[in-house]
């Protein structure tokens, strides 16, 4: 097997079309008329599934559910024993999403088996579309990829906000949890792959179609309650409240300004409740979120730990008490530099600019890495949005990445025969 690619310049636009024509379909498969809106094991994932299971029929791949609600497409190897190439993203969705997070990289996957259909790939590939990434319906992300590689038991009894656990919604789903076992992978793997939407900036400041991702960052997420005493607003002067939003409120900002002045450290305070909530009452309870990531896990644990003590000092300062809750913590995860140099070869024989970059949004890949050799290509966000409706890949994109991706796959096979 060579590496040229040899599908012409229509085959390549046909391809492409499929692929969009795919992600434009799928975003219509959802729970809230008017937007896409695709929570895990909601029932229009089994539209979802069975368009894709049409595509791997049409390729001559094995497709089934796992217990988890994964699916997996598989196309044998050259012999029994071979290892196996695991390409995919997710499925779910964010509330009144766009059409390629997570989809872009599953339809992907079944477009680049399109593309070498009839060669014989010394390694097995299996697609794969995760159930879950977002962390939505329970607030935890990667129930997919925690159970590909075995970590999911853990999550099993987390409960959504009306109370369902995730196995009771497996079994609402029409699958049987008892089997959970049987959806960790099985064999050799060979390693990962994921194809994705940027989600930001830097491809596109850049002029660059494509990049190849050097690691995903780490990150926390955290719960904070601040409590003090709600008091009336026009009685209670200055010097003696106890007001919870400001202590909060100040926190906030701090972290705003570390990040500003740290480079590579985003800080995030996406969520702020104050309560009782009137407009004539000083706060006596305020809780907070902070989403905080870094690409180096002593950088990031650095800044979370001064902003600790920055929440700690403010609430002192004004005789409230701050309470922190750990929702998540992913260590900063690179990438499989041998899997990174052949993306590069790759775009370089495709004669395209390859940047590196680092991705501050986590991905399946991330809890893939911890088990097998893994890579992400990112495909440029033209106006840089992402977990909106609005979110855009250009057709032209879309082709430099899979042209790039099915050159990645035949170097592969180069080094597996």
């Amino acid at each position: 097997m060579t590496a040229d690619a040899p599908l012409t310049d229509t085959r390549w636009q046909t391809l492409t079309t499929k692929i969009m024509d795919a992600c434009a379909a799928l975003a219509c498969y959802t729970e809230v008329e008017g937007e896409t809106n695709r929570p895990f094991l909601c029932p229009t994932t089994h539209q979802v599934h069975e368009y894709l299971t049409h595509w791997a029929d049409e390729l001559g791949m094995t497709t089934y559910e796992d217990a988890a609600g994964n699916l997996r497409s598989r196309l044998a190897g050259a012999t029994p024993d071979a290892r196996t190439l695991y390409l995919g993203s997710h499925l779910d969705t964010v509330p009144n999403a766009g059409a390629y997070d997570g989809i872009l990289g599953v339809v992907m996957g079944y477009a680049m088996l399109e593309a070498v259909k009839g060669e014989a790939l010394p390694y097995a590939v299996e697609v794969v579309g995760f159930s879950e990434e977002e962390g939505v319906r329970y607030g935890v992300p990667f129930i997919g990829s925690r159970a590909l590689v075995g970590t999911v038991d853990d999550m099993l009894e987390l409960c959504d906000a009306a109370g369902q656990s995730v196995r009771d919604a497996i079994t609402e789903y029409g699958l049987n949890v008892e089997e959970m076992a049987e959806a960790q992978y099985k064999g050799k793997a060979l390693g990962y792959f994921e194809i994705h939407a940027e989600q930001g900036p830097v491809l596109q400041d850049q002029g660059a179609s494509l990049g190849v991702v050097d690691g995903i960052a780490g990150q926390n997420r955290l719960m904070l309650n601040f409590v003090g005493q709600a008091s009336h607003a026009g009685t209670t002067p200055m010097n003696l409240r106890r007001d919870a939003l400001a202590a909060a409120a100040r926190f906030a900002v701090a972290a705003e300004d570390l990040a500003r002045a740290t480079p590579g450290l985003v800080a995030t305070v996406g969520v702020m409740q104050a309560l009782p909530g009137a407009m004539n009452v000083i706060p006596g309870e305020a809780n907070c979120t902070l989403d905080i990531r870094h690409a180096r896990d002593e950088v990031r644990l650095g800044a979370l730990k001064a902003l600790l003590e920055t929440a700690e000092a403010a609430s002192a300062e004004r005789g409230v008490t701050v309470t922190v809750t750990p929702k998540m913590e992913e260590k900063a995860t690179p990438m499989s530099g041998d899997f990174k140099a052949l993306l590069h070869r790759a775009a370089e024989a495709e004669e395209l600019p390859h940047p590196e970059l680092v991705s501050g949004a986590g991905h399946d890949a991330m809890i893939m890495a911890a088990h097998m050799p893994s890579a992400m290509l990112f495909v440029r966000s033209p106006n840089a949005l992402s977990h909106h409706p609005d979110e855009m890949v250009l057709p032209e994109d879309v082709t430099d990445a899979l042209r790039v991706s099915v050159r990645f796959l035949h170097l592969l096979a180069e080094q597996n025969v």
